[in-house]
């Protein structure tokens, strides 16, 4: 995968892009980035990204004619067209599910913006995705970009060591992800759980999946309503709500 990265603030990126999984993803060949200041495609003498809306209001709108040239540019002598990602708080949130669709793209390119907002051309004619990270507002889409390339870095075939790890992550599986232990099986009085000691997989399986049950249901149920569940699971949730309704 390629991503471009259209900002008006590319050494934010730096550390970031160096470090970790991502870097990994570098190294592996996986992975590979431009950092692109639209700024350095304005054509007016003072390189200004942004104007006063029309109409009137607070704040500065960055105007269309940067933005536009700097995809052209990066997109002129490619066979396919990429997606174009719009950081944006009124954007679709990012999910996993969005995250694994994107994973399977070969180009990406993502526009961080910044003062008041964007131009509605770079969204309505430009754009083919709008990706917010939460709800609430940041100073530039800078952070949010950074996110969307973690998320995606990591599904990419290769780039985590090991190949279960994605596949078993929080959401992944449209539920919460299991509790994990390691060595020692004791520490401080607080024991390992005997299904993780048995070496029985099934069981330990089986152990699994009803922790995720648990989990979601205690700190997002609001999942549970966006997956199919088995039986055995819904008799899982039935039992876990009964005690909490009535704790011993």
């Amino acid at each position: 995968m390629h991503i471009d990265i259209l900002t008006l603030f590319p050494d934010m990126f730096t550390g970031v892009m160096n470090q970790s999984i991502l870097k990994k993803a570098q190294d592996k060949d996986k992975l590979s980035y431009n950092l692109v200041n639209f700024r350095d495609y304005t054509t007016n003498k003072h390189h200004k990204v942004d104007d006063y809306p029309y109409g009137g209001g607070a704040g500065m709108v960055l105007t269309p004619q940067p933005v536009f040239d700097a995809v052209e540019a990066i997109t002129k002598n490619r066979s396919q067209s990429p997606r174009i990602i719009l950081m944006c708080p009124q954007g679709e949130t990012l999910t996993q599910q969005k995250s694994e669709e994107l994973a399977e793209e070969e180009h990406l390119i993502l526009i961080c913006g910044h003062y008041e907002g964007y131009d509605e051309r770079i969204r309505t004619h430009l754009a083919t995705d709008e990706i917010s990270i939460g709800d609430y507002i940041l100073t530039g889409g800078e952070l949010g970009a950074m996110v969307v390339i973690d998320s995606v870095a990591r599904l990419l075939p290769g780039v985590l060591g090991n190949t279960q790890s994605a596949p078993e992550d929080s959401f992944s599986t449209g539920l919460l992800e299991h509790p994990h232990y390691t060595r020692p099986a004791e520490f401080r009085g607080a024991k390992v759980p005997d299904v993780l000691l048995s070496g029985h997989h099934e069981n330990i399986a089986a152990w699994r999946r009803e922790q995720s049950l648990i989990r979601t249901l205690n700190r997002r149920p609001d999942l549970l309503d966006r997956i199919d569940l088995s039986q055995k699971d819904i008799k899982t949730l039935q039992k876990a709500k009964k005690e909490i309704e009535n704790p011993k």
